[in-house]
C-alpha cells in the first residue's frame, strides 16, 4: 500500500484501502480460479467450469495489472474492465457453487469470486 500512495494518480481520486483491497481480492480470486481449473481438469464433466475457472483467473489477473498503473489509467476503460470482471467473477462463483459440495476447491473459488466482486463494487461506491 505504501508503493501505491507513492505512485502518481493523475487527476483521479482514489481510495487507496478499497483500491489496495481489490487488488488483493483480485489476486486471491486469480490464484483461487487458477487452481480450480487444474483441478477440474482431472475429473469428468468439469469442462464448464474449467473454462470458466480459467477465464476468471484472466480476467482478474488482467484487471489487477491496470490497477497496479494507476498513473495511466483512464476512469471510464477502468470502471469497464471491473464491471466486465465482477460480470465473470458472479458466473464464476454460480458455477463452483454448483460443485462445492463435492469439490473443495470449487468452494474456495466461488468465495474469492464473491470477496472480489465485493471488493470490486466497493472500490467503484
Amino acid at each position: 500500500m505504501e508503493m501505491m500512495k507513492s505512485m502518481p494518480m493523475g487527476s483521479m481520486p482514489m481510495d487507496m484501502a478499497a483500491m489496495q483491497d481489490c487488488i488483493q481480492s483480485l489476486n486471491a480470486c486469480s490464484m483461487a480460479a487458477t487452481m480450480c481449473a487444474g483441478a477440474d481438469m482431472t475429473e469428468t464433466d468439469m469442462a464448464k467450469c474449467t473454462a470458466m475457472c480459467s477465464n476468471m483467473a484472466d480476467m482478474a489477473d488482467a484487471t489487477m495489472r491496470m490497477m497496479m498503473r494507476p498513473a495511466g489509467m483512464d476512469m471510464e476503460v477502468m470502471n469497464a474492465m471491473l464491471m466486465a470482471c465482477m460480470t465473470m467473477g458472479k458466473a464464476c462463483a454460480a458455477e463452483c457453487r454448483m460443485h462445492a459440495d463435492m469439490a473443495e476447491h470449487c468452494r474456495y473459488c466461488a468465495m474469492a469470486c464473491e470477496d472480489m466482486v465485493a471488493k470490486c463494487e466497493a472500490l467503484m461506491a
